[in-house]
């Protein structure tokens, strides 16, 4: 409802205007707009496809062609229409048609509450019955003609008739329970019935037809809303309510007029059956039984008893939910043996070694009726990657379809979605599927057979709990845990949630962004600087990596280095920064300041073969004194690769770089290693500085020991607080870095700070 609607509606409520007025009012903007739409969609004059123009006809004196649809000749002179473009025009003539009916219905639904302020008390129950009667006759009759409706057959002619039966008794209890005390107006009993009938119907039709047919589904939907508001109406006028109860019809009125324009609007085109689509899910217990109970707990609260007949009433609600369940169940037992009698001809048609072969008989689309037809479970997306890149060949992926049949337990259902992508459906619960998971990714790791020796496929799970979702949602999802297992490393299960979906479309949109960002002079650095703990003189700065993307914001390098690096990306990026940073580097030289600029290098930048010359290359186009240019390497890299790692550092040094070993952890190994590195200078963490265990110094003191009696420098990074300043101070430590001693900042921020300092060599 619009703002204005909602305001009368309250109005009303409040007593601020009369009841019958605040009501007209609150629909009359809602309920025209609905009419305009209508009238428009009834109005329309040109099918979707327009016949061929007028002078096109079939020449004289020749035979004029049939007609495709009727089989009729066409008179001479007359428009000659393909069979296609005549049931697309008998379609919209229909659509139009239908149109018209409905705004007729919402015409008399808005009328219906627009003429109870001009009428008394004694003749508005009458006007609200006729209205309701006129306006149902009118839905329903546009209902029938909707186009695209197919005859349902026995088996789903019973289960709609089931599902019908369920929640129009759990309605009828639920308004049974609802009703004021005392005696029931006769009107009001049986309007209050025969309305818990019609939602019932309506109800179920909207949901079976919400994917097949959505623009029926919605005029399903909005009669039901129109029909239940106008006999909310008539219960309210027969129990003699105040005028202050009758805006509370407003809402479900305006909501189901817009709606029921809405879904005309979608089948103007001639809205026709889809093919392949698994039947929406109803949720054949769990609405019915809420209604029931909800009824029935406000009933407890507010009358304390159940009276004999409204027990037998509640009592009723129970066969047709149970007729419901075991129709479902038969349905799916069926369908189970409907797959095992294909697989079973498959085999007899391809011979004893068909299993093997191709132990995959479900489609995408039977998969998708499957999880239509299941109210519980999960769906696991698997999929397969030969090493280095390769596509798995033929036999491998034979063998491994093998694998996933055999691992999967006798009711889950196996299929095949693409060439190297399979999915499980279970109804396990997501403990049991995660473990599922984990036990076909251990079997499908497994090496291969293959002539010359054994192969391995790599391997990618997304898991998504089916819920009673819907099934394309769920497919979703499932694939978006699957990618996500992909960026992630591979071999590895991954659950989906609402956060990883984040992370994931987070992810495209760098993908979508990066490649271009240099030439765009999108990148950028920041600065921050190195101090001497002694006497906070700045010696040199760190060179922060930023990306200013004008639609994804500020992006740093955590983020953007992983996403580089899967595009190929870091060599380009890493040549930038190393010119940047050395241009920069210069300027601050001719200032008269001789600092230090140290990069960050990756390990793929690392292991270029060129990297050393390219190295060079960049000192000597800037004059850029070696010595004053570090470079910053992770010790995880150096644990990753020591020997390539070794000599490209080696080689660094030969022209006068010096190095700095970042993330350095202090364990046994990290110290073993330090003395074979060429390092000049180690970045420790604030960890590091602390008061020791059970008595003993601070580790930082062992480090400090170490590096003196190495010749290296000590540089304490993060430092956040005075009393880590204070701490890397008295353990020995030369250098110092953190926010608690300056922040990273732009080129020109970094200068003006400098300025506060006299100029120093260090």
């Amino acid at each position: 409802m619009s703002l204005t609607g909602t305001a009368f509606l309250l109005a009303g409520v409040a007593g601020v205007l009369p009841g019958p007025a605040a009501a007209a009012l609150a629909v009359a903007g809602g309920f025209a707009l609905a009419c305009v739409r209508l009238a428009w969609l009834a109005g329309a004059a040109t099918p979707p496809d327009r016949p061929a123009p007028t002078g096109h006809r079939a020449p004289t004196g020749r035979p004029a062609p049939a007609d495709g649809a009727r089989g009729l000749a066409v008179p001479h002179g007359a428009t000659a229409l393909g069979p296609r473009t005549g049931r697309r025009a008998r379609r919209a003539a229909l659509s139009r048609r239908v149109a018209a009916i409905l705004d007729g219905a919402v015409l008399v639904a808005g009328l219906t509450v627009a003429v109870l302020p001009l009428s008394d008390a004694a003749h508005r129950l009458p006007i609200a019955l006729a209205g309701l009667c006129l306006a149902g006759a009118l839905h329903v009759t546009a209902l029938l003609r909707l186009p695209g409706r197919s005859r349902l057959s026995g088996p789903e002619l019973v289960r709609r008739t089931v599902d019908v039966l369920a929640l129009g008794v759990s309605l009828v209890f639920g308004g049974w329970m609802l009703l004021p005390g005392g005696p029931v107006p006769a009107v009001a009993a049986m309007v209050a019935a025969g309305g818990a009938v019609v939602l019932a119907v309506l109800a179920v039709a909207a949901v079976a037809e919400r994917r097949r047919r959505p623009g029926a589904a919605r005029c399903h939907a909005g009669s039901a809303l129109t029909l239940g508001g106008l006999t909310l109406l008539v219960v309210l006028l027969a129990y003699g309510a105040p005028d202050r109860a009758l805006p509370l019809v407003a809402a479900p009125l305006v909501a189901g007029a817009l709606l029921t324009a809405a879904g005309a609007r979608r089948t103007s085109g001639g809205e026709r059956p889809g093919r392949d689509v698994a039947p929406a899910a109803w949720p054949r217990l769990t609405a019915p039984a809420g209604i029931a109970a909800l009824a029935a707990g406000i009933h407890l609260m507010t009358a304390g008893e159940f009276s004999t007949a409204a027990m037998a009433l509640g009592l009723a609600v129970v066969p047709p939910i149970m007729a419901g369940e075991l129709l479902a169940a038969a349905d799916q037992r069926r369908r189970v043996q409907r797959l095992a009698a294909r697989e079973a001809w498959l085999r007899r048609r391809l011979g004893p070694d068909a299993r093997a072969a191709e132990p995959v008989p479900l489609t995408r689309a039977e998969l998708v009726r499957a999880m239509a037809e299941r109210s519980g479970g999960a769906l696991l997306v698997v999929d397969l990657h030969g090493t280095g890149g390769a596509v798995p060949e033929g036999p491998m992926l034979t063998e491994a379809a093998r694998r996933l049949r055999a691992g999967a337990e006798t009711q889950d259902l196996v299929a095949r979605l693409g060439d190297t992508e399979y999915a499980v459906l279970t109804d396990r619960g997501p403990v049991l599927a995660y473990a599922l998971g984990l036990r076909l990714l251990a079997a499908l790791a497994e090496p291969y057979p293959r002539p010359g020796g054994l192969a391995r496929l790599r391997v990618s799970v997304g898991l998504a709990e089916t819920s009673g979702g819907d099934p394309e949602d769920v497919l979703r999802q499932a694939d978006l845990a699957r990618r996500r297992a992909v960026q992630l490393g591979r071999d590895r299960v991954e659950w989906y949630d609402a956060y990883l979906e984040e992370q994931l479309v987070r992810r495209l949109d760098l993908e979508r962004e990066l490649p271009g960002a240099v030439a765009r002079g999108e990148l950028d650095l920041v600065y921050q600087p190195v101090v001497a703990l002694a006497d906070r003189m700045p010696v040199g700065t760190e060179a922060l990596l930023r990306w200013r993307s004008p639609a994804l914001g500020t992006v740093l390098p955590a983020e953007l280095l992983p996403v580089a690096a899967d595009l190929d990306l870091t060599g380009e990026i890493g040549r930038w920064v190393l010119d940047r940073a050395c241009r920069q580097l210069a300027a601050w030289s001719e200032g008269g300041r001789e600092l230090w600029m140290a990069v960050n290098v990756t390990p793929r930048e690392l292991a270029a073969p060129d990297f050393v010359a390219r190295t060079a290359t960049a000192l000597a186009a800037y004059d850029v004194v070696p010595e004053r240019l570090v470079v910053e390497v992770a010790e995880p890299v150096v644990g990753a690769e020591p020997s390539t790692v070794v000599a490209r550092l080696a080689g660094l040094r030969s022209i006068g770089v010096r190095i700095a070993l970042d993330d350095f952890r202090a364990e046994h190994a990290s110290l073993a290693q330090l003395r074979r590195l060429p390092i000049d200078l180690l970045k420790v963490g604030p960890h590091l500085v602390g008061p020791g265990g059970d008595g003993q110094r601070p580790l930082i003191d062992v480090v400090a020991n170490l590096a003196d009696r190495l010749g290296v420098e000590l540089v304490v990074e993060e430092l956040e607080s005075e009393a880590q300043v204070a701490g890397a101070r008295r353990a020995g430590c030369r250098y110092g870095q953190g926010f608690a001693l300056a922040v990273p900042a732009t080129a020109e921020r970094v200068e003006a700070w400098f300025e506060e300092y006299p100029s120093t060599a260090r």
